[in-house]
């Protein structure tokens, strides 16, 4: 394997971790967002833009 398929190949894989490890860091963010609102909805706490939810 010459440097240059080396070089190419660990670039390929340092951009397929990074890329997962992006995935994965929005997913647990996206499950931590979804718990928040969900903790402020139970606690009444409603969006401006909801309009049903006015008495």
């Amino acid at each position: 394997m010459s440097a240059h398929a080396l070089f190419v190949t660990a670039a390929y894989a340092i951009t397929a971790i990074v890329l997962a490890g992006l995935i994965g860091w929005i997913l647990l963010d996206q499950r931590a967002r979804k718990r928040e609102l969900a903790a402020l909805e139970a606690a009444g706490v409603r969006r401006r833009s909801d309009k049903a939810a006015k008495p």
